[in-house]
């Protein structure tokens, strides 16, 4: 597998012609989850819709948080309207004097006049960012806890204990074969670094930044997944290879939604929910898995 941007291509090809064939018949118990699991962003909307509307996840969550929250809250408004006015000057320079670098100015883009002040658009995304910042210091542990309590919490509203996380099983009868280090996350580690130059373009930015982030993230947030199923890093590997369109999609809404400033830190907790629900429905189809070679073992 190659690394770099050549490595991140191979995400996206789609010759899964060495699956597991005892995928294609499922038994009626297992085809809402197999549909599920054909589009997992769905996963990412209907964590959200469930945190926010099942009292047992986000009044924990809040009782967790909420006076960490009101105190970083103040911090980080004081901080705003102290710096805002400086830093929109310094970003007004910064554009004045790199157009030909980032092709931005204080108005248009490669020569593109958008609807609203560029100059403005970018203050408020940094500010934005600095706020967030400011408010996951002060929540640093409290939201970390709350994260790992509505993950268990959903779990255990499916009726599931620890038991029902199973040892893995390999799914397909030719799995690919990965070299220690997955070039997802080799990719991930050399080109990060160009993220920032795209903050600055509107909404592209936020895009692309998602686009960048999206396997570090699903990987993130199925880690109490991996660890259920005492997964090895190799095991690990393999396994996204094989669902790597499935977890790009995935890592990019959920990416995609935690990078808004200060929202953003509610969608970490409730991707988590989304997260849970999707590894219950992988775990079911291991189950289905193993019951099938343990039938043609016999």
């Amino acid at each position: 597998m190659k690394d770099g941007p050549e490595g991140q291509d191979s995400l996206f090809s789609h010759q899964d012609t060495h699956k597991a064939p005892i995928l294609e018949n499922v038994p009626d118990s297992l085809r809402r989850s197999t549909l599920r699991l054909k589009f997992p962003p769905s996963y990412v909307v209907v964590g959200i819709y469930r945190f926010f509307t099942d009292k047992s996840l986000y009044i924990p969550a809040w009782d967790k948080c909420r006076h960490a929250t009101r105190r970083g809250a103040i911090v980080g408004t004081l901080w705003a309207i102290a710096t805002f006015n400086i830093q929109r000057k310094f970003i007004e320079l910064f554009l004045r004097s790199s157009p030909r670098v980032t092709g931005l100015s204080g108005s248009t883009i490669f020569g593109y006049r958008p609807p609203f002040s560029l100059t403005t658009y970018a203050t408020v995304l940094l500010v934005g960012s600095q706020v967030t910042n400011i408010l996951r210091f002060f929540l640093a542990r409290n939201l970390n806890i709350a994260r790992t309590r509505v993950y268990s919490q959903t779990v255990l509203s499916r009726g599931k204990g620890p038991e029902f996380w199973q040892p893995y099983v390999e799914e397909w009868d030719n799995p690919p074969i990965i070299p220690y280090e997955p070039a997802w996350e080799t990719f991930v580690k050399r080109w990060l670094v160009i993220l920032l130059p795209f903050n600055f373009y509107p909404f592209v930015g936020i895009l692309v930044s998602a686009a960048f982030k999206a396997l570090r993230t699903a990987h993130a947030l199925h880690r109490p997944y991996f660890e259920a199923k005492r997964m090895t890093k190799e095991q690990i590997a393999v396994f996204m290879q094989e669902r790597r369109w499935d977890y790009f999609q995935f890592g990019f809404f959920a990416a995609l939604l935690e990078g808004l400033p200060v929202i953003g830190l509610v969608f970490t907790v409730s991707d988590r929910v989304g997260a849970a629900m999707w590894a219950h429905d992988l775990e079911k189809r291991q189950h289905f898995v193993a019951a099938e070679k343990g039938k043609k073992g016999r």
